[in-house]
């Protein structure tokens, strides 16, 4: 299942804060709650979901990650990094690995851009499959056609 709530946004390309692009990216896909940045930017940036994603995954893209490790490094309960690593699984933003009795987490492909481009054709064969639908229904109910 792929959720994901993704809003048209500024893509922000003339900020160079790391921080204040990543955070309207996480909030711009849903992952994160629209921030205030005058007022909440700094303890967004502190949170676990943001924390997880920045430091756990975007900048050890080559590490995976056990749950105890996430959750000694975060400093924070198995609930919530279940329920972080969970809407991370759900967009398909992570690869999820068994080894023994361990699941270990990285960023799919171990590279932002790499997993960009398969969220981003999970999308297209989204949409495309609503598209067929739409006007399946639309001749059903005996709707004209749109080209």
């Amino acid at each position: 299942m792929f959720e994901m709530n993704i809003k048209i946004v500024d893509p922000m390309l003339h900020d160079n804060n790391i921080d204040s692009v990543l955070l309207n990216f996480l909030n711009s896909i849903g992952y994160m709650p629209r921030v205030d940045p005058q007022r909440d930017f700094r303890r967004a940036i502190k949170s676990v979901p943001y924390r997880l994603f920045k430091e756990c995954f975007l900048l050890r893209p080559d590490r995976e990650w056990s749950v105890e490790e996430l959750i000694a490094y975060l400093n924070t309960t198995r609930t919530t990094l279940y329920r972080h690593l969970n809407k991370l699984k759900s967009m398909d933003i992570l690869d999820e690995r068994q080894e023994g009795m361990n699941k270990l987490y990285r960023l799919k492909y171990g590279n932002l851009e790499r997993a960009w481009v398969f969220v981003e054709a999970n999308v297209k064969l989204a949409m495309e499959n609503y598209r067929k639908m739409v006007e399946h229904i639309s001749n059903l109910a005996g709707g004209e056609k749109v080209e």
